[in-house]
This record gives structure tokens, sequence and C-alpha cells, in this order.
């Protein structure tokens, strides 16, 4: 017979937890009308001949509420790192004064608002499809087990219970985060 314990638990939470965890990051890349650095968290530059973070190759500065610049550590790779802005879904139009970059990011628009909160409830949704894999997962490992007469029908049962609250919990979290990054959205 197999046990559950409370570890079984505590790593069903856990794979919940990184799928939030993802959620924010995924957040962290949304342009919300104020400089946020971690939009250029997925920017790559080709620094001889390998691709680099931007973070890799410049200092990285928000002086101003709206405005965040990139000061090259090696003055030569100006025109690569602004080759690969432009080259990104970022949207910003980079300045180049020979020394740094600045990006200006404009005040929202209602509508690009409104694109913006479509697009946060569309990575809601998947971060709970995923919870919903995970929560499938593993009450399907524990009804293949229940099969084979290696679990009772009474600890299939609490277990499913016990997972649906986590799954349950996890949703309400997912719900929280997003409606806490669409009213950032909405605020002018």
């Amino acid at each position: 017979m197999i046990e559950i314990t409370k570890a079984d638990y505590e790593a069903i939470e856990a794979k919940m937890g990184k799928v939030i965890a993802n959620l924010q990051e995924n957040f962290n890349s949304i342009r919300a009308g104020r400089a946020n650095p971690h939009v250029l968290d997925k920017i790559t530059v080709d620094y001889y001949g390998s691709q680099t973070p931007l973070n890799g190759v410049a200092n990285i500065q928000v002086p101003e509420a709206r405005m965040i610049t990139l000061t090259p550590w090696d003055p030569s790779t100006l025109k690569e790192i602004e080759k690969a802005i432009l080259a990104s879904d970022l949207g910003i139009t980079p300045s180049n004064d020979g020394k740094m970059i600045r990006l200006l990011f404009p005040i929202l628009t209602e509508d690009r608002r409104k694109e913006l909160v479509k697009q946060v409830k569309g990575f809601g949704e998947e971060a709970k499809v995923a919870i919903r894999n995970v929560r499938r997962d593993s009450i399907d490992k524990m009804r293949a087990a229940n099969k084979k007469k290696e679990l009772t029908d009474d600890s299939l049962k609490e277990f499913e219970d016990k997972v649906q609250k986590l799954t349950d919990k996890a949703t309400k979290d997912v719900d929280d985060v997003c409606a806490k990054k669409e009213k950032e959205l909405m605020e002018i």
C-alpha cells in the first residue's frame, strides 16, 4: 500500500507555486506606461558572436518615472544594443546619443491599456490551465495506484479533496495577481 504523505501535497503546492511565479515573471515583461527595467529581461544582444542578456552588456538605470537609460560597458556595442531593442516587441524607439541609449515610455492610451488588460487575462488563463494540469496529473497518478490496489478508495477520495483545495487556493492566487496587475494598468 502507498502512503500519501505531507511531502506529496507540498510537491503539488510547489508546482502550482512555480506556475504563479512564472505568471508574475510574464507580467514584468508587460510595459505599463512607467519605466520598469524588467521589460528588457528577455532582450539579448549579439555580443562578440554570442547572445548575451542586455543587463550583461550595459548598466540599466531608471532616472525618471518614464525613462530607462542604458550605458554600455563597451561603447562599441551601442549599435548592437540599439538593433536588439528595435528588433524586440517592446514598441519603443531608442534614442542614441553616442554614449548611452534612452528609452522614453509614452503615456498609455485607453485602448492600449485595454489591450494590455486582455493580455494579462490571457496570461492568467494560461496559468489556471497549468494549475489544473498539475491537479489532473497528480490525481491520475493516484487513481492508477488505486486501480492496482496500492491505494484505498478512502485515501484516494481524501487525496482528491485536498488536491482540489490546493487547486482552488492557487486559482484564487492567480485571480488576485491578475486583478492587481489590471488595476496597475488601468491607473492613469
